[in-house]
């Protein structure tokens, strides 16, 4: 997989300043996700034609209130900001972009990104679990990152408290990857910062998709443990209550395709509750690296299709919608999420027409589009 990474990244053009500038200014403005910024790209070509439509196609999705746009000042800096403290922005398509997280469905178009981004040629196995963990559960996060750095994988994980921490530590010899859910400058918690620092200074790397200067909500997680699913080519989950972020980022692995592990715990300890839950159903019981290498199913079909965007990607001739077939769907939509095929089944309209209603609706911050495909109506304002 290493040689087939490298050589796919040699293949790879980066883009100039100038479309750095703009995609980051895109995908800063309000109502613009990485669903609605492939849309844009592939609509109008480039990101600068794209921020130009941007007010016409949300007024007509029915926004009451026009998104705004990253303001080009903001976005300067940024960028500077970026420059000053040693990180970089690299975009999809891009050489230092992982490659196996750009064959994933809506993965973010750009990362923040510090350290080395050699660590992506190198297969990943997220490892996560409880903050408040066991001394027991510390000592398999340690084992089991530690036994898959000498088998050849590196290890992601969140740079939470607990065994995220435990497994980044382990993994410092072989290749870490920390994944943020706030800016790369806002670090959570505070106390883990050396450990940022010992993971870039051993040539692994911490990533994000949120801005500089954005401190993490409670929200931003289950987006930061997307990615850290994504970038694995398995999860290992070590001690995970009933209502954990570990079960999340689970269920994120197995919508992906992923293979997902789990360290069985003590059916008395509720830390485990989660964990043990996963093993019931269908989850591979490890108590070692070698039964998570052993049973890895090989993942390079991720790798053989390039769906990645392209800084010069041709414009695609647009679909023009009309009202009606806005409020025919919208009108079906629920607060539920609905698969987008079964949308188009459902109001009998073309699939062109139906992506092209659903990229206005979405910049008109009316729905969200969903992992899976699917797309969900939001309350009305």
């Amino acid at each position: 997989m290493k040689r087939r990474v490298e050589e796919a990244s040699r293949e790879r053009p980066r883009l100039s300043a100038r479309q750095r500038f703009a995609w980051l200014r895109l995908i800063r403005s309000e109502n613009v996700g990485p669903a609605s910024f492939r849309a844009l790209i592939n609509r109008y070509g480039s990101a600068e034609l794209a921020l130009a439509a941007l007010p016409e196609l949300a007024a007509r999705g029915g926004a009451k209130k026009l998104p705004r746009i990253a303001d080009e000042s903001e976005v300067q800096r940024e960028l500077e900001t970026a420059e000053r403290l040693g990180f970089r922005f690299v975009a999809i398509g891009e050489p230092d972009y992982p490659f196996i997280l750009s064959r994933t469905e809506l993965p973010p178009p750009i990362l923040c990104l510090s350290g080395s981004a050699k660590v992506f040629e190198t297969s990943l196995v997220g490892i996560v679990g409880a903050r408040n963990a066991s001394i027991t559960g510390i000592k398999m996060a340690r084992k089991i990152a530690a036994e898959l750095g000498e088998a050849g994988y590196g290890t992601v994980s969140g740079l939470a408290r607990g065994i995220d921490a435990a497994a980044h530590q382990a993994a410092l010899p072989f290749g870490t990857v920390a994944v943020l859910a706030g800016g790369l400058d806002q670090p959570y918690p505070q106390e883990n910062i050396p450990l940022m620092e010992a993971i870039v200074a051993q040539q692994g790397a911490i990533v994000s998709e949120m801005p500089l200067g954005w401190r993490a909500t409670a929200r931003d997680f289950p987006r930061r443990n997307r990615i850290v699913a994504a970038l694995g080519l398995g999860l290992v989950v070590i001690e995970a209550a009933k209502r954990s972020g570990s079960l999340i980022s689970a269920r994120l692995a197995g919508e992906l395709g992923r293979d997902v592990f789990a360290v069985p715990g003590s059916p008395l300890d509720p830390r485990s509750e989660g964990s043990n839950r996963l093993i019931r159903e269908g989850a591979t019981l490890v108590t070692c690296a070698a039964d998570i290498v052993e049973d890895l199913r090989p993942q390079q079909s991720v790798l053989d299709s390039d769906s990645s965007l392209a800084a010069d990607e041709p414009e695609q001739p647009a679909y023009e919608p009309n009202e009606d077939e806005r409020e025919r769907i919208i009108d079906v939509l629920d607060f539920s999420p609905v698969e987008i095929d079964e949308l188009i089944r459902h109001t009998g309209l073309p699939a062109s027409a139906v992506l092209a209603n659903l990229l206005e609706l979405d910049l008109a911050g009316r729905i969200q589009r969903l992992p899976g495909n699917r797309v969900q109506r939001l309350p009305d304002e």
